[in-house]
């Protein structure tokens, strides 16, 4: 990448974490949107330690959809890229029912043609993923996938120095939070009397056989309207 061109990128970046803090993600995933052409969707995960992550940004309902269904599936290429660490780049999605056949049953029935995921890294560390969704199939242009390579580290250095820089008032503004999910998986692991990993799927499993999100299952949960037994096997 030109100079010019690595500039350019990076004062927009810059420009955003200038802007309304809570919203930054949506703003980054605004500013990459627009920058990289073929691309119809965009959606910014950050991961923690174990099954935990949260969707901090999206461009719009389309990505943020996508991005939910990976993480009621637990399978695509989200998943992926925050435990391997490589970029997951696929310009047809309906050739890899083998590898995420859930996902890509419902994400193509979603509309998803094509799926371009990079690691949001700060050093050696992979602190989340930025997701590229299209509508068409066909692979990322090369000066596209050099311009996200650029834009996933920046972006990842913007979130996180300035989600530590803001008060507890003013943190990022979760598009889509998790919180209740990691609640439900907690409690169901306790009264199971199962592994973390074992609660989240029985949530997961029941979600996918209701036809629901894992948030909408947990929320359930939480509440007490899904037995327990439901999800003991």
């Amino acid at each position: 990448m030109d100079e010019r061109r690595h500039d350019r990128l990076t004062r927009l970046v810059t420009e955003c974490g200038a802007g309304d803090r809570p919203t930054l993600a949506r703003s980054l995933c605004a500013v990459v949107l627009r920058e990289l052409p073929g691309v119809d969707g965009v959606a910014v995960v950050l991961h923690g330690s174990g099954q935990a992550e949260e969707l901090v940004g999206a461009s719009g309902t389309w990505a943020a959809g996508l991005a939910e269904a990976q993480y009621t599936l637990g399978e695509g290429p989200d998943p992926d890229v925050a435990g391997a660490g490589e970029p997951v780049l696929v310009g047809d999605l309906a050739a890899e029912s083998a590898r995420w056949p859930a996902f890509v049953e419902a994400a193509t029935t979603g509309g998803l043609s094509s799926v371009f995921v990079f690691p949001l890294r700060i050093g050696g560390m992979v602190v989340g993923t930025l997701a590229l969704y299209g509508r068409r199939p066909g692979n990322l242009p090369a000066q596209a996938t050099a311009d996200a390579v650029v834009l996933a580290d920046l972006v990842a250095h913007v979130l996180l120095a300035q989600n530590e820089e803001m008060d507890d008032d003013d943190r990022l503004r979760m598009d889509v939070s998790y919180q209740e999910v990691n609640m439900a998986t907690g409690m169901l692991a306790v009264q199971l009397q199962v592994g973390l990993d074992d609660a989240l799927l029985r949530l997961r499993a029941h979600a996918f056989a209701t036809g629901r999100s894992v948030r909408s299952v947990a929320k359930d949960v939480l509440a007490r309207r899904i037995p327990l037994d439901r999800l003991a096997d």
